[in-house]
């Protein structure tokens, strides 16, 4: 069962493309957090929602948030990836999916799914966004759910 607005975040220790180890608890110390499922990098509709959330990142980090994404994907098969999309925030390895499992981010006939949660510094899930297609949407409704946090003083 995917989470919604209300739950609290499961926490998560994870290697990004570079080998560094990112919590939830230590991303969060930094304000709110737009966290993105998505299953697996350099497919063309996780490629467009990489992108998008690299194009959107002046304006989510002027709301204050910042912008990981996670897929099962190896640490080497993500740097791959950000090196030739340009893409600078984190992208987590959750290779043996318990991270998605705990947030519940699968996608049709239980595959690997598309979400977007924004969780807020307290760790409270503010927003969540799910839909396999639509990787743009995901970025638009992440930044008017992060505008409105700000907007809020959350």
């Amino acid at each position: 069962m995917t989470l919604k607005a209300g739950d609290m975040a499961p926490d998560f220790t994870l290697p990004d493309q570079h080998g560094a180890v990112h919590s939830l608890a230590a991303l969060l110390a930094e304000g709110p957090l737009v966290v993105f499922f998505y299953p697996k990098a350099g497919t063309p509709v996780c490629t467009r929602q990489a992108c998008g959330f690299r194009d959107a990142h002046d304006e989510l980090a002027e709301a204050g948030a910042r912008v990981v994404g996670i897929s099962a994907d190896s640490p080497d098969a993500l740097e791959a990836f950000a090196a030739k999309r340009s893409v600078s925030y984190p992208l987590l390895s959750d290779a043996d999916g318990t991270v998605r499992k705990a947030y519940g981010a699968t996608g049709p006939m239980g595959l690997d799914g598309r979400v977007t949660y924004v969780i807020d510094r307290e760790g409270t899930i503010r927003h969540v966004f799910k839909a396999f297609l639509l990787a743009k949407k995901h970025v638009s409704e992440a930044l008017r759910a992060v505008q409105s946090l700000d907007a809020a003083g959350s």
